[in-house]
């Protein structure tokens, strides 16, 4: 199929007639069309969180304290029941079996720590990398629930940990706990700080569909 260049039109001969302009309403036409692109390219991508979120100085020694607790314990009743819930929503978005027991074991682990929503956690993973743990933002965010780079420093690891799938798990959730406390609950606002756009609901509210569609648990 041979295209024409935007602004041309094609005379008789097939030769494109630079001379032609399209009339104002066609150019209205093409910047919505342009908008509804660009829209939809931006609704579809990963929402990464931006350059200034999960910089309060509280957060530091929460996230020491959770990497210092280490493991917990696993009900294998409860392993099960969560397994066999999202284990096949998840096959459809991941298809590394191995990275999906990681995932579901850790989302667990830290929502029974933290007393998170576990499907509040995996709503925030969807939205944030679309279950990509290689996942880097323009600001830096790195992995799966995007943790900003300046926590490795600050915490005295390697900036390599941050795609394994438990430390970027343990500290993500860890930052949106703290959050969470911070705004007694309320999903919305915990959601826009753990994000860095607080006072607007863009990505809570994504967050937030994402968890009634595809992630709600008990």
């Amino acid at each position: 199929m041979q295209l024409t260049n935007v602004g041309q039109d094609a005379d008789h001969t097939g030769m494109a007639n630079t001379h032609t302009t399209p009339s104002a309403p066609i150019y209205r036409a093409r910047n919505w069309f342009g908008f509804l692109l660009l829209a939809a390219i931006i609704w579809g991508m990963p929402e990464f969180v931006l350059a200034n979120a999960q910089v309060d100085p509280a957060l530091e020694p929460l996230i020491r304290k959770a990497i210092a607790d280490g493991d917990c314990f696993e009900d294998r009743f409860e392993r099960e029941v969560w397994f066999t819930a999202m284990e096949p929503k998840l096959s459809r978005l991941l298809k590394d079996a191995d990275e999906r027991k990681d995932i579901l074991e850790q989302v667990q682990c830290e929502a029974k720590r933290l007393r998170l929503p576990p499907g509040l956690v995996m709503a925030v993973i969807d939205v944030e990398s679309q279950f990509n743990r290689w996942a880097v933002s323009r600001a830096g965010a790195v992995g799966l629930m995007q943790v900003m780079p300046f926590w490795p420093r600050k915490l005295g690891m390697d900036n390599s940990q941050l795609v394994k799938i438990p430390h970027n798990i343990h500290i993500g959730c860890t930052i949106l706990k703290y959050y969470l406390d911070h705004e007694k609950g309320d999903y919305t606002k915990a959601l826009g700080r753990y994000n860095g756009s607080p006072g607007r609901r863009n990505y809570s509210d994504k967050v937030l569909i994402r968890l009634d569609d595809r992630w709600r648990f008990r």
